[in-house]
């Protein structure tokens, strides 16, 4: 690594370690709490909307959301280690098979929807499947 990576990996541990970044990825519907100044007054401001980029360049990686505002769509860049992002909350997770869902800006209502990524976690009181049961005693 020259020194310019070195730096840059040092800043990003540095930042990451400040706040909380959760594992995103397209098609999440996530909540930016943005620090808003105004005056001598500081508060914190939620943008809520869904992930249709992201860009992984180590210090300067951004991600850009998009939400519906009045009927309008409204889309906001934030560097990922910015100062300004308070906090982020992963609402949902969206299944798609997109890097770039750029195709939603020429979309409305139903449309535009995203269809929910659903998870496979164990049940309680549910036994496993017989396949899977023989499996693990062998």
């Amino acid at each position: 690594m020259n020194l310019l990576q070195q730096f840059d990996a040092a800043q990003k541990e540095k930042l990451a370690a400040a706040r909380a970044i959760p594992d995103f990825s397209p098609g999440d519907t996530l909540r930016v709490m943005v620090k808003v100044v105004e005056g001598e007054r500081t508060r914190t401001q939620a943008y809520e909307g869904v992930v249709i980029a992201r860009s992984n360049r180590g210090l300067h990686s951004n991600f850009t959301v998009r939400k519906l505002s009045y009927g309008e769509g409204v889309e906001r860049v934030f560097p990922l280690y910015s100062p300004a992002i308070a906090e982020l909350v992963v609402v949902r997770r969206g299944k798609v098979r997109r890097a770039k869902l750029y195709y939603l800006r020429g979309r409305t209502g139903k449309s535009a929807r995203i269809a929910e990524k659903l998870s496979m976690k164990p049940v309680k009181g549910v036994a496993p499947a017989p396949a899977a049961a023989a499996a693990a005693e062998e």
